[in-house]
């Protein structure tokens, strides 16, 4: 489970984690916010063991789990609405394999759901309270979407900071050795510049445009469809690649050097899914954004 966020509701904290890739609600939160904390668990099994409930979460398993047990499904479905059917978020994860529930012990445990189910619990404490949930958590999606915008921004501006030490190194030391004529120079910028597109896209700008005919025709090229982690490293071995230049290392060596770096540094950043520091230039835009909605 990931570092939790926080969004508030009618003045009861919400907890928000990632997993499977997907935002997952606190229920135990939201549960608080009808019962206290006391009744929570007892809020959450009562609207569990409905049989609109479970016909709920076993059709959201269905069309998003291909390992659900439709089976248990169905027996549970026959059993709902008996006086003696008695169901917890950990059965239900337990016996149908369902993924849209999670079940966590310890300091930050609790049951959490999707956002679609979180969204479908909402309404059994209120139709008010679902509603608030919704345009706070839409709230929360929009400052999120600003702020890794606005991290992409930054580490594009850093790649061609970075560019320029490059394209000073190819002035001062490539042209003036291979004696380039003068309307030939920006092939030295060019041969450059792909140098570091294969080392970490795998192909040249060249080749990008020739698949992406569409978006080279809107003048974009290769770069501005790299991820966060792309241009950090691109940003990294641009120097690297400037320095190696001015030391006179030739480009096969340089190249075989500079690819084994990006593809380490890559490996780090993406097994770690996404950069998780922003420069403090962006976390005060993203606070002052904050204040602003607030």
């Amino acid at each position: 489970m990931n570092k939790l966020k926080k969004i508030e509701i009618e003045n009861t904290i919400i907890s928000i984690t990632r997993i499977h890739e997907e935002d997952y609600i606190c229920l135990t939160d939201m549960a608080k916010a009808k019962q206290g904390d006391n009744r929570a668990a007892d809020v959450i099994k009562n609207w569990i063991r409905t049989r609109t409930t479970i016909e709920f979460l076993g059709t959201w398993e269905v069309l998003y789990n291909p390992n659900f047990k439709v089976v248990e499904f169905d027996h549970f479905k026959s059993e709902a609405g008996l006086p003696t059917f008695v169901l917890s978020p950990k059965q239900w994860v337990e016996k149908t394999g369902a993924i849209g529930i999670i079940s966590k012990s310890g300091r930050y445990g609790g049951t959490y759901a999707h956002r679609d189910i979180a969204f479908e619990f909402g309404a059994a404490i209120s139709a008010t309270f679902k509603l608030y949930l919704i345009k706070e958590y839409q709230r929360f999606k929009a400052i999120e979407s600003n702020k890794y915008n606005l991290e992409w921004d930054v580490k594009r501006i850093l790649s061609k900071a970075n560019y320029y030490l490059q394209t000073d190194a190819v002035r001062k030391h490539i042209l003036p050795e291979k004696n380039y004529n003068k309307d030939k120079e920006w092939l030295a910028y060019a041969e450059e510049a792909d140098l570091l597109n294969v080392a970490i896209f795998n192909c040249t700008a060249k080749d990008w445009r020739i698949l992406n005919p569409e978006q080279a025709k809107s003048d974009l090229n290769i770069r501005d469809f790299a991820s966060i982690n792309e241009l950090a490293v691109l940003s990294n071995i641009e120097s690297l690649n400037a320095e190696m230049i001015k030391k006179g290392i030739e480009k096969p060596e340089r190249f075989h050097q500079l690819q084994e770096i990006a593809e380490y540094q890559l490996k780090i950043l993406n097994d770690k899914n996404s950069l998780k520091a922003i420069k403090r230039l962006s976390d005060d835009i993203y606070i002052n954004q904050e204040k602003r909605l607030d």
